[in-house]
């Protein structure tokens, strides 16, 4: 009997998550966007993502990748278990966690996950990002969250305006900055700030004072010749926390040989305007 998954295994979404190059970038953009959101107090108020703001975040992105590559009922168990997470948060705290703030989570890793793909790889089709859409939006349907959109074109809208409603620079958002720094070191650090500037919409560079244009240019040159002479994992062993090292370097998935992953994964790369 043919296992059905959650996400196909054909999908542009696996190759997408399937990378640690395209999930670091992800946690990138994840990490610039839960630092301005107004719902952040949340994660402040279990102490996890103050006491350790790296490990906090990239859970988050890797319990959403787990998802990607889980059969469909593992999938739908683990989404049950992180409304289940999130419900104990809420009686802790006496309240309840706003829907535009889940909506804005989903909201952020399906524009990371084409912002990223972009970057490193080359332009998704129309086709491809209503796939990336998808995936999200049945993740969110069975998380229960209310009023999401129903097709790409009319999340983009709303993805502008949560944008525009829902981010602040606040206390949180300098302290977050600070332990970024402290636990990354100022080089990490400075690389983080420039795949942030590359990836990051305009509304999130102007509220975090990030320059329009980002330095990384060269630097993704070099890692994209260290890719095709096989070093991209020695690279990335150099600049990676030593903490989260193996795990980062776990993600990366054998991509399925058929003549649409040769395709893709060959494909020239072109940036995100």
């Amino acid at each position: 009997m043919r296992k059905e998954f959650f996400v196909a295994e054909n999908s542009i979404v696996r190759q997408i998550w399937g990378r640690s190059d395209t999930v670091l970038f992800i946690f990138a953009g994840a990490a610039a966007e839960f630092a301005l959101n107004k719902s952040v107090d949340w994660l402040y108020f279990t102490g996890r993502l103050p006491a350790d703001p790296i490990g906090r975040l990239f859970s988050t992105v890797a319990y959403a990748r787990s998802i990607m590559f889980s059969e469909k009922q593992t999938a739908l168990r683990t989404i049950d278990a992180m409304n289940s997470i999130h419900a104990q948060v809420e009686r802790d705290r006496g309240t309840k966690i706003p829907d535009w703030a889940y909506r804005d989570v989903l909201f952020m890793l399906i524009d990371y996950s084409i912002r990223a793909f972009e970057v490193l790889e080359r332009k998704l089709t129309h086709s491809e990002k209503d796939e990336v859409f998808d995936v999200f939006y049945r993740l969110g349907s069975r998380m229960q969250v209310k009023d999401l959109p129903s097709t790409f074109q009319e999340w983009q809208g709303m993805r502008q305006t949560h944008l525009e409603q829902n981010l602040e620079f606040s206390s949180h958002t300098a302290d977050l900055s600070d332990r970024y720094a402290e636990h990354l070191g100022s080089l990490r650090y400075r690389i983080l700030l420039e795949v942030q500037t590359k990836i990051v919409p305009q509304h999130v560079q102007g509220l975090l004072s990030l320059r329009k244009f980002s330095l990384l240019f060269p630097v993704l040159l070099f890692y994209k010749l260290s890719r095709m002479v096989k070093l991209d994992t020695a690279v990335k062993a150099l600049i990676l926390p030593t903490k989260y090292k193996k795990a980062i370097l776990g993600l990366d998935v054998k991509p399925t040989v058929t003549r649409k992953s040769i395709q893709v994964y060959h494909a020239p790369a072109t940036t995100h305007s």
